[in-house]
């Protein structure tokens, strides 16, 4: 099995960079030879992906979140994910370009660095911290692909307003399009992120009796899910829409990156496993 994770490991990349080029390809000559065609490379990016996060786990015998380049790889399935859902829903396929370049860089990262670490702390071998920790990235990757399409709201807003007409404008969907994207995404990390919680409020206090509710990532992932969860409200009942919703989003995932480092970087935390 081994050598069955190696591969696939070198692999991974590869086909990455074919889904992203067959995007980018897309988004730059919009040929409708390789329109579907797309969603196929990712998907069976995709899967394979989760072929070798399963392998990984069963050979191990820890869910692959024992370090930052086992994370990485998580990221580029979770960004990569999350962007699947999106274009499911809504069936837009005009920005897949922009997100998928950050999990074909989070995943050639880990391809190169990452270790196949068998001893490792008893707590992370637990199945429902895995599940815990994977929701909570891909509910992170729904808001930074949300900030991803609110960024693109803003390059599309501008080129509108002093009337340049290039690539930009041609290719990408309308602002409200790309409004709806960012809600949507926002959406999809909300609920990720909802379930991560509840998994950790059940969990947490049979893993560390001594658990502490004000402990800073807690409170900083609390402040994250009040932020959106005010945003998603504001959308639904104020009827915000445009530059508004844009902005919040963008808010958020500030608030979101911020809190992160914070509570990993200058706070202690009985998260800190490693």
């Amino acid at each position: 099995m081994i050598n069955t994770i190696h591969s696939i490991n070198i692999l991974l990349p590869v086909l990455y960079f074919f889904t992203f080029g067959i995007y980018l390809y897309d988004f730059i000559k919009d040929e409708s030879k390789v329109y579907n065609a797309k969603r196929v490379f990712l998907f069976i990016t995709l899967f394979l992906h989760v072929l070798y996060l399963l392998l990984r786990t069963v050979e191990f015998n820890h869910p692959p979140i024992t370090n930052k380049f086992e994370i990485f790889t998580v990221l580029a399935f979770s960004l990569g994910f999350a962007y699947f859902l999106l274009e499911l829903l809504t069936d837009i396929r005009g920005t897949g370009t922009f997100i998928i370049l950050f999990s074909l860089i989070f995943q050639l990262i880990s391809s190169i660095f990452i270790q196949d670490l068998v001893e490792v702390k008893e707590v992370l071998r637990n199945r429902l911290l895995g599940v815990h920790v994977m929701s909570a990235l891909l509910g992170y990757s729904g808001f930074t692909i949300a900030a991803v399409h609110g960024v693109l709201f803003f390059l599309l807003y501008k080129d509108i307003k002093f009337n340049k007409y290039g690539l930009i404008f041609k290719r990408l969907p309308s602002l409200e399009i790309l409004e709806k994207l960012n809600f949507y995404s926002v959406l999809i990390g909300f609920i990720l992120l909802t379930i991560s919680m509840l998994i950790g409020f059940i969990w947490l206090p049979i893993a560390f009796p001594d658990i502490s509710y004000v402990d800073p990532k807690l409170i900083s992932v609390s402040i994250v899910w009040l932020v959106f969860g005010i945003g998603i409200l504001a959308k639904l009942i104020s009827k915000l829409y445009g530059k508004k919703v844009i902005i919040f989003s963008l808010v958020g995932f500030t608030i979101a990156i911020i809190s992160l480092l914070v509570s990993n970087v200058f706070a202690e935390s009985f998260h800190s496993f490693y």
